[in-house]
């Protein structure tokens, strides 16, 4: 399973227990709270009309005086009251009073006078002293919302210090249902929504974890096919991974940068360190004039050659460890062909070879340094592998969004393992007028500027003709 669909799976799952817990509890809490709020109402106002009803039943009138008279008009009264939204049109209490023995003196509702309710919980614990209430069950008419549940609070009728009596007080739960029906509707779809900007707020950072840690592993995936990106910007522990990536990975590349590039030197540098100590031990000896300052040149040359290598080890060492180019300005690809005529002139005079630029109205954005460098080499390759009376040839044009730098020359071309291993230290091949072979850096080079650019060096060639082929975009990516 991907790391993001665990990732989902845990979030939903978590959030799906937690909401399923935390409604029900709630939920389940709704009720209880209600009946317990009514309850409280209910006992004081039990207390009241008992302190009321004490009267009328110590004197035997508790059918006929103020207090029936009175709770007959209550029956009678419309409140048209609105309670958090609900419209109250009826009163609810029903009231029933008995005597000291339970049997039932008086009811509200006329139902029940006459009848013993001594054994009824409410009424028997208060003439016992103690705290009377019940629940009980009304009937589908009484209750047509099904909710049948009616509570009755008892309270003692007191009169000069004896209990001649028991009030119970009834109300049915129906009468509040609506508001226990609301509070339930509100929790439950406060309860959807918090669940559901839960779950897009998991998804959000879910989301964005993956996408760091795929930015990381594409990195990885980089760094294991050798090539140079930068460290992503990535926020906390990642961040942190990702750098410690880089510094392994740059001990790493250092290490064996260093191994192949001794031995590659090293390799490259033994045929002028011989040939300059076998010039050297001959001009120990007595030469002629000329011999003497055939074998001095052949020192001069060599060391020139040495100090060439060096000098673009130096350069490509510096440019194998950038993973961008430091500058990003519009460059005018005729200015680069102008400087690469000038700096290759001395070159191409002594040489016997012509460097012709073509015109060109080309401007791309990168570092007009590296870009000139690449060049340089390019031209200096070409000229080196030229023939005398030949002519080096400089164009540009534009093709899907990308330059096309083009150097062509009219040496001999690339042997083939050559151009399999195009752009690789110290391979190149021998100069068509016997000279030693060039050691490949010019072309390491110009394949290390294309790539900073995000672009690629290629090699074309033909029957007399040879053309390589730098290509980089005309905007940064």
């Amino acid at each position: 399973m991907r790391l993001g669909l665990r990732l989902l799976f845990g979030v939903f799952a978590i959030l799906g227990l937690a909401a399923f817990f935390v409604l029900n509890v709630f939920v389940n809490e709704i009720r209880p709270s209600v009946a317990e709020v009514m309850e409280d109402v209910m006992i004081d106002s039990a207390n009241v009309l008992a302190e009321l009803a004490s009267r009328d039943l110590a004197e035997g009138n508790i059918r006929n005086g103020d207090f029936a008279r009175a709770l007959s008009a209550y029956n009678t009264r419309n409140p048209q009251a609105q309670v958090w939204g609900f419209k109250k049109q009826s009163v609810d209490f029903r009231v029933v009073v008995t005597d000291s023995q339970g049997m039932v003196q008086f009811d509200s509702e006329n139902r029940f006078v006459g009848q013993d309710f001594s054994k009824w919980r409410d009424v028997l614990l208060t003439l016992r002293g103690t705290y009377g209430a019940r629940t009980t069950s009304g009937t589908r008419e009484e209750q047509p919302d099904g909710d049948t549940s009616i509570f009755h609070i008892a309270a003692p009728i007191v009169r000069e210090g004896k209990v001649i009596g028991v009030l119970s007080l009834a109300k049915a739960t129906s009468t509040v249902a609506p508001f226990v029906h609301r509070a339930e509707r509100k929790i439950l779809f406060g309860g959807a929504w918090l669940l559901g900007l839960s779950l897009l707020v998991g998804v959000a950072a879910t989301l964005w974890i993956v996408a760091a840690v795929r930015r990381l592993a594409r990195y990885a995936d980089e760094a294991e096919a050798g090539r140079r990106t930068p460290v992503p910007a990535l926020p906390g522990e990642l961040g942190k991974l990702a750098h410690s990536m880089a510094a392994m990975r740059a001990r790493l590349e250092g290490q064996s940068y260093i191994e192949n590039t001794v031995r590659a030197l090293t390799h490259e540098l033994k045929s002028p360190i011989a040939a300059i100590r076998g010039a050297g031990e001959l001009l120990r000896e007595p030469l002629t004039d000329q011999d003497r300052l055939r074998f001095a040149n052949n020192v001069v040359t060599q060391s020139e050659r040495m100090h060439s290598s060096v000098e673009r080890m130096l350069e490509l060492s510096k440019l194998e460890r950038r993973v961008a180019p430091e500058h990003q300005d519009r460059v005018a690809v005729a200015t680069l062909f102008e400087q690469a005529q000038a700096h290759t002139r001395t070159q191409a005079e002594g040489s016997g070879v012509r460097v012709q630029a073509d015109a060109s109205a080309v401007e791309l954005t990168g570092d007009a340094e590296l870009l000139q460098l690449a060049l340089d080499n390019l031209t200096h390759n070409a000229v080196d592998f030229s023939p005398r009376g030949a002519t080096v040839r400089l164009a540009a044009s534009v093709a899907d969004g990308r330059v096309r730098i083009e150097v062509s020359d009219e040496g001999p071309g690339f042997a083939d393992f050559v151009k399999e291993r195009i752009g690789e230290r110290f391979v190149s091949t021998p100069r068509p007028n016997g000279g030693a072979k060039g050691s490949g850096l010019g072309l390491a080079i110009a394949l290390q500027v294309a790539e900073l650019h995000g672009g690629s060096l290629q090699v074309d060639d033909g029957a007399g003709s040879t053309c390589v082929r730098l290509t980089v975009p005309l905007q940064p990516g």
